[in-house]
């Protein structure tokens, strides 16, 4: 009988080790930024994949010049961001196998409803202009994200050189996008958000959108599997389904479903989602 209750036990164990094991194949990681993460997009996606295809997906979020680092050395399987030369470059280099484009949303100046500087309505280069000749004050967050490096690609635009040209007026938050604009309401100063930040960010003050729309505001976000070639761990086939399941019209109608305060956060523009 103690035969038989270890024997029992022994095949109980084996098959869960097996199960286990079955669960952990089934699963893949995706590297992205904090700022998708933080958004909730995640949290509605992926549930919605898993029960379609049965595949958990395992989250590692970190800031936009961090993403590519666990992918480099082949610790995850695919990646989801919004820093496109730096996926592009990611790809050329041989760690990634493709990029697709998956989505976009926006970036939007905030900035006092009295507009001290006179930019409401304005594009986003004329707006920084004006900002930065009258010193008025403009948060950024400083701190290496992909909202602060297209921040510092739009003062290029502007043909200003931020570095030389910042002074009291330009002030670092050096945290994450609710403590930017925290501060640019406690400071009644100007700043850069992505537009699914500001919806979710409630105590707006005297805060509003002075300047949306002008196409160098647009977040692209992009999709890569990581190269299993220069990585023979990773899960291809399964990573491969979930970048397919994505760009799909599933996929992309999944993206454009999700809402906070009835608002559309991301719009889905996959060249593949039609077919």
């Amino acid at each position: 009988m103690a035969r038989l209750s270890f024997a029992f036990a022994l095949v109980c164990g084996l098959a869960a080790g097996v199960a286990a094991s079955s669960a952990e194949d089934r699963g893949i990681v995706l590297a992205s930024t904090t700022a998708t993460q933080e958004s909730g997009l995640l949290d509605h996606l992926l549930p919605i994949f898993r029960d379609k295809t049965g595949i958990e997906v395992t989250v590692i979020a970190r800031r936009a010049d961090e993403v590519l680092d666990g992918p480099r050395r082949g610790e995850v399987d695919v990646v989801l961001m919004h820093a496109r030369p730096q996926e592009e470059k990611f790809v050329a280099e041989g760690f990634g196998v493709k990029r697709y484009d998956v989505m976009y949303n926006d970036y939007v100046l905030i900035g006092p409803k009295s507009d001290p500087a006179g930019v409401k309505g304005k594009d986003i280069a004329t707006a920084l202009k004006a900002i930065e000749a009258k010193g008025a004050p403009f948060v950024t967050r400083g701190d290496r994200s992909g909202t602060h490096a297209a921040e510092l690609a739009l003062w290029i635009v502007a043909g200003i050189d931020i570095a030389s040209a910042k002074g009291p007026w330009y002030r670092e938050a050096k945290q994450g996008m609710d403590a930017a604009l925290e501060t640019a309401r406690a400071s009644n100063a100007y700043v850069l958000s992505d537009r699914g930040s500001w919806i979710a960010f409630k105590d707006r003050g005297d805060l509003d959108i002075v300047v949306e729309g002008d196409r160098r505001l647009l977040n692209q976000y992009g999709v890569m599997l990581v190269n299993p070639a220069k990585f023979p761990n990773v899960k291809k086939d399964l990573a491969q389904t979930f970048i397919d399941w994505l760009t799909s019209p599933e996929g992309q109608t999944a993206i454009a479903g999700y809402k906070v305060d009835e608002q559309q956060l991301f719009f889905p523009n996959s060249d593949r989602s039609g077919g």
